[in-house]
């Protein structure tokens, strides 16, 4: 495929025009769009000028995509910077209805305080200026993201974060590709909007855009950029803390890892030498995620002396660097064995307190509740809010869960043991009593996942100002308990909110799968805000997902070998691979079958081989990515993972988040594929595999 786009870009260049003739396209908003055949299946569509011999190819699609992209799409010329963009005036007219509805519930409006001649100076056109003037919300404006033209996208992202005009246009001309802005605009010359952008991608999207890191190794792959989040990562200071947010392959760790280098580099001096301050940290929840972040910051910045500006630790390490190694208490949860010991103690305390109430129950109470808001007193317990917990306790109730608890925390600290909770919040206390702060910038990686304790950490060791905290987060993968409201810990991200809606890792067939998978209800984000998928979707298409119905657990052990064996025929590097299953148990069945076929596999967290395929549990896979997946064991009683429901009958509500989180389980072990999906089950298949429309029927390859 990419022999064949760049034999057609030189044919054409050549002015060779055999079997590469331009077709006009019927029904085309833009009477300058044409499309020209690359392969059988293929097909580019091409911007021609109304006069000269410059052409601008925007896109590479199957051709049927190729003819709805050229359709719905128009080419203009930013009248600011005067360079070509593109907008999809197919999605804005979709859009349109819904934010007029929008518009006339309320008066506010969300770029009220610009006039029309600075929006003029920014380079928004009229066409754009009708829509922004409908906006009453900075979320309205990310819906409209997939089809306003980035360089008019840029200012307005800038004004709804609270820049000046100034600081829109400042950074609206660092979108342009020459030294100089033109003083004059011409906003019908493509031919000279073209030349002021040599070698310049206008539009990014399909196989085209992938053409450079395609032909890369898939580790280098990982570290892509796209210009879409090079300009969240690569952004002037922001005011205060910075969240990105998007779907799953849409590239917030890349962004985050981005933001990092270049905050790093920001620190260096014009001589090389660097500037005294504290560091920067990365920081994510697992060691799985903070080994691959290691890693690939490390092929980020190349230079030891700039790296070492910045600190990759667990939030668990921030806690422990704050108390001290020798002050450490041993951890009461480090792992599974550890977790059961812990449950114990609460099936104790619970049976000498009294309340009707399983140790289950009691422990996530004092997690999500009284560590979660880090209540010292029984009487600050009695009085708070639970949000997320859905059965109403009476004061008695709490009061003997409060009676539990103090049983439990009494026997921790007699045996010299603590949680990783409860490390957290005492060294959050530790930072915020002695003033002291450790860093100077905070990027938080999968920050969905982090318990509030970790937060009023992250948010102590930082002191607030301009890029104190960036974070890279979606609620649709979360797959940990905790409930977090940022703005309630004093992290506000207001106005400096931002979305990826490409997904550039998985294919649209795969997502197409995938999403189906979380159902219908609504999901909060970090800001308290309903988080959608509106507009996320992949440029990339490949062969569809197989689902695969065993007779027996043997039989689905020996259709997995068989696949990953033909994965590998096929010349895919082995590290490559990933193997994902809800359970250990199967792990090591999965690891065992594999080996007795001589394929060498490995846990997701071992040394990295690069012989090796990855094998692990769905949780382990996270933040981790492969060209192909196979997903096993995605059957009734096992998706969703019974021991990890809360009964129905104790909170109705906890039972619902439950089951959203292990539908998050399963669609993000689901979208660590990028070309390949490869799911199975044995007997009946898992509810949420047929619950929900759009997927492939089970028990059928």
């Amino acid at each position: 495929m990419r022999r064949a786009i760049e034999a057609a870009k030189n044919k054409f260049a050549a002015h060779t025009y055999a079997g590469l003739r331009l077709k006009k396209v019927r029904g085309s908003r833009d009477h300058r769009m044409r499309t020209i055949r690359i392969t059988r299946s293929l097909c580019g569509v091409v911007a021609a000028p109304d006069s000269g011999d410059m052409y601008l190819l925007l896109t590479v699609l199957p051709h049927a995509e190729a003819y709805a992209y050229a359709r719905s799409h128009r080419v203009s010329i930013n009248r600011a910077l005067g360079v070509p963009e593109v907008r999809d005036e197919g999605q804005l007219a979709h859009l349109r209805p819904t934010l007029e509805a929008q518009a006339k519930a309320t008066e506010t409006r969300l770029f009220a305080h610009v006039n029309d001649a600075d929006m003029a100076w920014l380079g928004i056109d009229p066409e754009t200026l009708r829509d922004a003037r409908r906006l009453t919300t900075a979320s309205q404006l990310q819906q409209l993201e997939a089809g306003i033209p980035v360089a008019q996208l840029i200012p307005l992202r800038a004004l709804a974060g609270g820049s000046t005009v100034e600081e829109a246009r400042e950074q609206t001309v660092r979108y342009l590709p020459a030294e100089t802005v033109p003083d004059r605009v011409d906003p019908g010359d493509l031919a000279a909007a073209m030349e002021r952008s040599p070698g310049r991608i206008i539009e990014v999207t399909g196989p085209e855009e992938l053409r450079q890191i395609l032909a890369r190794p898939f580790r280098d792959w990982r570290r892509f950029l796209h210009p879409s989040q090079q300009r969240i990562a690569c952004h002037p200071p922001y005011p205060g803390p910075a969240q990105v947010t998007g779907g799953a392959g849409t590239g917030k760790t890349v962004t985050a890892l981005h933001r990092a280098a270049f905050l790093a580099e920001r620190l260096t001096g014009d001589a090389g030498v660097l500037r005294d301050g504290p560091p920067i940290l990365l920081t994510t929840f697992t060691t799985n995620l903070a080994e691959t972040l290691d890693g690939q910051l490390i092929s980020l910045l190349p230079s030891a002396r700039i790296r070492d500006r910045v600190t990759i630790l667990r939030a668990d390490q921030v806690a422990q660097q704050v108390i001290g190694r020798r002050k450490m208490p041993k951890i009461a949860d480090r792992d599974d064995q550890a977790k059961e010991a812990l449950l114990l103690r609460w099936a104790a305390a619970a049976a000498d307190a009294g309340p009707d109430l399983s140790s289950r129950y009691l422990l996530d109470e004092w997690e999500q509740v009284i560590l979660g808001q880090d209540l010292q007193t029984e009487q600050a317990y009695l009085a708070c809010a639970r949000p997320g917990r859905g059965g109403r306790l009476s004061q008695s109730q709490r009061r003997q869960v409060w009676q539990a608890a103090q049983r439990v925390t009494a026997e921790l600290q007699a045996a010299g043991e603590a949680t990783y909770f409860q490390i957290a919040n005492q060294a959050g206390r530790l930072l915020r009593e002695s003033g002291r702060t450790l860093y100077r910038h905070v990027i938080v990686d999968e920050g969905q996942d982090l318990h509030p304790s970790q937060w009023r950490l992250l948010r102590a060791a930082v002191p607030p100002g301009p890029d104190d905290m960036f974070i890279a987060a979606d609620p649709h993968q979360r797959i940990y308990e905790s409930q977090v409201s940022l703005a309630s810990l004093g992290i506000a991200v207001e106005g400096r909110s931002y979305r990826l809606s490409l997904s550039y890792r998985t294919t649209a067939e795969i997502l197409a799968w995938a999403v189906p998978l979380l159902g219908p209800a609504p999901v909060t984000g970090l800001d308290d805000e309903i988080d959608t998928l509106l507009g996320y979707h992949s440029p990339v298409h490949g062969g569809q997902p197989e689902l695969h119905a065993a007779a027996t657990r043997d039989d689905e052990l020996d259709a997995l070998t068989g696949r990953v064996r033909s994965w590998l025929d096929a010349g895919i590097e082995p590290h490559a691979l990933g193997v994902a299953a809800r359970s250990r148990n199967l792990v090591q069945l999965a690891r065992d079958a594999l080996t007795a076929l001589r394929i060498p596999n490995l846990a997701p967290a071992a040394p990295d081989r690069s012989t090796a395929v990855r094998v692990g549990t769905m949780h382990g896979m996270k933040g981790l990515e492969f060209q192909a997946v196979a997903v096993i064991g995605v059957e009734d009683g096992m998706v969703p993972a019974p021991p990890a429901l809360t009964a129905a009958a104790e909170d109705l509500l906890l039972r619902e988040q439950d089951l959203q989180r292990e539908r998050s389980v399963l669609f993000v072990a689901c979208t660590r594929a990028r070309d390949h999906l490869y799911v199975s089950y044995t007997g009946r298949p898992s509810p949420f595999l047929h619950a929900e429309p759009g997927l492939s029927e089970p028990g059928h390859d």
